[in-house]
């Protein structure tokens, strides 16, 4: 045992003297903060602002779950990855693998994969046999394409890069491969935020270390995210984002960098939602006495600001960096947060604005997702995408076991810890 009784008494002593207690004299609260929401401004710009009526309501878990599905087919992607695996030589490699479930299930629908390797090594030296067409197998319902970035565009955050290639190239290719055969009075989850948020950072940034603005892969990416946007909106087929672990700061850093006698004790927005949204005004939780009630915000939108602490940076998807047959309004995110007291947890649901400036649209979604979270928990159709794209640790294994004459570069962390199925 790491840890003896003395020591959890000592832990214990010392976390009764952290004390939360704060002074309310020069502290706003999580009401008045949400009515600040209304219209959020940063250097003249708008943030964030809401859709409709600023609003929180409340759903009965019971009643929503014997109510009607507003979709009869619901269909969701994820992906998995091997995570990027590092060989002595320098090669860096990452394996994902994209998948669609639906409900009800559509077993030829699930048996369609897109795989895609994303490499990098420093060494224009190294070859590396990229594929500019998908090869196809198992019948051709399933293609493969090994891509390159090219030596000299990373110095820093290399595997996170070669991960966000690899994770975002295949899912974006595999919507838009399968879109076309989906049911148009079907509904769209896609797992996470609607857009690269992380890929999306690094496109805009200056850095020297970090150049994959200039990655033709990267580029491709964002203009295949807005072509998946264009054909929903086109069509007005519902698509939403599911974020389970929302780690946006945009409104509680704008709030603390507009100076004045603001005291908040929030980092992540979704802090601050969770807070707004408890039904007994503490954050809720598993021993709040509203159990059987989800609560929820109304629809925000936010225009053309980047999604995360750069207020002053405009979106890459907004900045005419790619084709687009609508206004560039229509591609700003929209979201409203969901919170469940039963587990303590917050959702994040976004969508873009050409989806949800339409009231009816955005009460059918709103709807959807309650219906999803009351009967289930958890969007069942995700559940199944996840379960289908999932990469297991004995399929890791299997695919480092064919780099014949490679070896995994191996730290004593990996000897320590080993690894683990999530």
């Amino acid at each position: 045992m790491t840890l003896e009784p003395v020591h959890i008494k000592a832990i214990s002593n010392f976390a009764k003297r952290i004390d939360l207690c704060r002074d309310d004299e020069d502290t706003k609260t999580a009401s008045d903060l949400f009515e600040m929401l209304r219209e959020l401004r940063y250097g003249g710009q708008v943030v964030l602002r809401s859709i409709g009526d600023l609003k929180r309501s409340k759903v009965n878990i019971d009643r929503m779950a014997l109510s009607r599905n507003p979709f009869e087919i619901t269909y969701s992607c994820d992906s998995g990855s091997t995570n990027p695996l590092s060989f002595d030589n320098g090669l860096l490699v990452d394996f994902c693998h994209c998948a669609l479930a639906s409900t009800p299930t559509d077993l030829d629908l699930h048996r369609k994969r897109t795989i895609v390797s994303a490499t990098y090594s420093p060494s224009s030296k190294v070859t590396i046999k990229t594929t500019d067409e998908w090869e196809m197998f198992d019948e051709s319902e399933v293609r493969c394409k090994i891509v390159r970035i090219q030596p000299g565009l990373l110095n820093k955050r290399i595997k996170r890069m070669v991960h966000n290639i690899a994770i975002y190239l295949s899912e974006s290719e595999h919507i838009l491969w399968i879109m076309g055969e989906l049911d148009k009075d079907g509904f769209f989850i896609m797992d996470g935020p609607i857009y690269p948020k992380q890929l999306m950072y690094w496109m805009v940034v200056e850095s020297d270390d970090i150049q994959i603005r200039y990655d033709s892969h990267a580029k491709k990416i964002l203009q295949n995210y807005i072509d998946i946007m264009d054909h929903h909106i086109e069509n007005r087929i519902p698509i939403v984002g599911f974020v389970k672990n929302p780690e946006d700061m945009q409104i509680m850093d704008t709030i603390k960098k507009q100076g004045g006698r603001v005291d908040i004790p929030w980092v992540l927005d979704a802090q601050f939602f969770k807070n707004t949204l408890s039904l007994d005004g503490n954050g809720g939780g598993k021993n709040s006495g509203n159990n059987r009630c989800i609560t929820y915000t109304n629809w925000f939108m936010q225009p053309n600001q980047f999604y995360e602490k750069m207020l002053n940076s405009t979106s890459p998807l907004v900045a005419g960096s790619v084709d687009h047959k609508f206004d560039k309004e229509d591609y700003s995110l929209t979201f409203f947060m969901v919170y469940v007291p039963m587990t303590g947890v917050v959702f994040k649901v976004e969508s873009p604005y050409g989806i949800t400036k339409n009231e009816e649209m955005r009460n059918t979604i709103t709807r959807k997702i309650l219906y999803d979270l009351c009967v289930s928990g958890f969007p069942t159709t995700l559940s199944k995408a996840d379960s289908v794209a999932k990469i297991r640790l004995s399929e890791r294994q299997q695919i480092i076991k064919q780099f014949d004459g490679l070896k995994i570069d191996t730290m004593y962390n990996d000897i320590r810890w080993g690894e683990m199925d999530d």
